[in-house]
This record gives C-alpha cells, sequence and structure tokens, in this order.
C-alpha cells in the first residue's frame, strides 16, 4: 500500500472520528467549559444581576478568609464528608459481602437496597421531614417510647439536625456503591478463595489477603465518587432544613445558593463556588494518587 493512500485513508478516519466527537465536545464546552469559564470570571466582579458586573479582582476572595458564614459553611461540609463518606463506603461493602452470598430472595434483598439511589433526593428528603416531624412523625415516636426523640423535634436541634440529614445522605447512596463492590467481588476468581482454604485461611484471613486488594480499583472509584458527593451536598438540607437551625446545617453549596441566589450576589457566591471547586479536585487528586499505589492491574 502506498504512503499516500495510506495518507487518505488515515486523514479519512481522522475527519470520521471528528463528526463522531463533534456533537459531544460541543454540548461539554456548552454546559461545562464556558460555564465554568463564566463562574471564573463573575468571582472577580461584583454583581447583582440589575447592573453590569463591575471588576473587584480578588476581593472576593479576600473576603472568604475573614468571612464567618463561609467559615461555619466549610466547617459543616468538612464534618458532612468526614462522617457520612467512609460511613458510607464501609456500609456498602458490608452489603456487598452479604448480598454476594447464595441465599433466598437475595434478588429482592439486593434490589432493596438499591431502590433508595434510584428515587429523587427531593422525594426522599420530603419523606424524611415527615417522619422527623415532632408531631406525627414515625421515627420520632418510636424515639419517643425509648426517650431519646427532642421535645422539638429532631430538625429543630443544632446538635440533632446535621445527624438527621447525614442519615439520609448515608440511606440514599449506599445501595449504589454496593451495586459497585459487588461487581469488583464477582470478577474476583474463585480459585484464589480455595487456595487462601486449603492453606487453612478463615473467613477474615481471605479478606484481608484475598477479597480486599482486589477490590482496590473499586474501593479508589467508590471513594472519590462518595467524597465528591458529600462535598456538594444539597438536596436534603434544602428541603429538610434549609441550613438551619442557627446555620447549624449550611454548607458550601448551600452557602451559595443563598449568597448568590436569594442575595443575588453572584460575584460572591461565585468565589465561593470557585473554593468549593478547588477543595473538590484537592481531595480527589489525593485519594487518586493514595489508591493509585495500591490499584491492581490485570
Amino acid at each position: 500500500m502506498s504512503r499516500r493512500l495510506t495518507h487518505t485513508i488515515y486523514r479519512r478516519q481522522e475527519r470520521a472520528a471528528w463528526m463522531f466527537l463533534g456533537p459531544g465536545l460541543l454540548l461539554l464546552t456548552l454546559f461545562t467549559a464556558w460555564p465554568l469559564v463564566r463562574t471564573v470570571y463573575l468571582s472577580l466582579t461584583d454583581y447583582n444581576l440589575l447592573s453590569p458586573p463591575e471588576w473587584v479582582g480578588l476581593e472576593n476572595y479576600r473576603d472568604l478568609l475573614t468571612d464567618a458564614q463561609v467559615t461555619n459553611a466549610f466547617g459543616n461540609t468538612v464534618l458532612y464528608a468526614v462522617v457520612v463518606t467512609p460511613v458510607t463506603i464501609a456500609l456498602a461493602l458490608v452489603f456487598a459481602l452479604a448480598l454476594n452470598e447464595r441465599f433466598f430472595a437475595r434478588t429482592f434483598v439486593r434490589t432493596a437496597v438499591f431502590v433508595p439511589f434510584v428515587v429523587s433526593l427531593a422525594v426522599v428528603s420530603i419523606a424524611f421531614r415527615f417522619l422527623l416531624d415532632p408531631n406525627y412523625g414515625l421515627v420520632t415516636y418510636w424515639l419517643s417510647a425509648i426517650g431519646l426523640a427532642p421535645q422539638q423535634g429532631a430538625l429543630a436541634q443544632p446538635h440533632t439536625a446535621m445527624a438527621a440529614v447525614m442519615l439520609v445522605g448515608v440511606w440514599k447512596n449506599v445501595g449504589f456503591y454496593m451495586v459497585m463492590f459487588l461487581a469488583g467481588l464477582q470478577s474476583i476468581p474463585r480459585e484464589l478463595y480455595e487456595a487462601a482454604a486449603l492453606d487453612g485461611a478463615n473467613r477474615l484471613q481471605k479478606f484481608r489477603a484475598v477479597t480486599f486488594p482486589l477490590l482496590s480499583n473499586q474501593t479508589m472509584l467508590v471513594s472519590i465518587l462518595a467524597a465528591i458527593a458529600s462535598f456538594q451536598v444539597f438536596d436534603q438540607i434544602k428541603v429538610m432544613t434549609n441550613g438551619g437551625p442557627a446555620m447549624s446545617t449550611e454548607t458550601l453549596v448551600v452557602l451559595v445558593n443563598r449568597v448568590g441566589i436569594n442575595n443575588l450576589e453572584f460575584g460572591y457566591g461565585a468565589a465561593v463556588s470557585i473554593l468549593l471547586l478547588v477543595l473538590i479536585l484537592i481531595l480527589s487528586l489525593a485519594q487518586y494518587l493514595y489508591f493509585g499505589r495500591r490499584q491492581v492491574r490485570n
């Protein structure tokens, strides 16, 4: 085959590739890249929607460093992520290990654990808000029977409201991460367990020597996704507490909504959102580097 013919075929394949990639790249630019660039620009301005953006440079970012509401929202976000992320991952792994075994109605139980993930988080939050209502909530009634229900309801107390929204976050996402772990468990060769059994390994030793190391790829993916989801928590807080009581559940995303949308401080809200983006990027990179060293390559 001549060099000219080879070059012609290559150019045709290249044009065909760009034709297939073009629509996706256009949508990515319109709905991801451009909004990101626009947000960075707005974070450097004073913009209230009623007048043209006024350039202020890094003033919004300097204000972030001394703003008590940003410090409070940052602390609440970190608290939520530090608690919800490991709890969700641990429960997902436990469910995956249990539901990987054969038993009656296994498919039904798997479905029951996964179903909360496909239900709208806003709908779930409304349901839990009714369940935790101090007057007629079923969960409140059960807690009252053992003397643990707050008098004004869990969502009205600063020390219990965050725990309530954390509960919703764990309950909603654990099924999704369980499915990821199940996929990893089913890809582990049975011969490895048989070899470990011949060496006299018990269940715990099999988990430590075979299961957990070979789940490192799934663990890395689940950890990154769970951490990102925790830092972006919004729906259940907006529906259940709206950041209260006394801003005890206001996270960075809720703060962006309140400052940028409600108060029309678009420049300052954009600066807070950029801060959140940087935090997520740093966290994701740190997790990738940590788990990447333990990643199993086939």
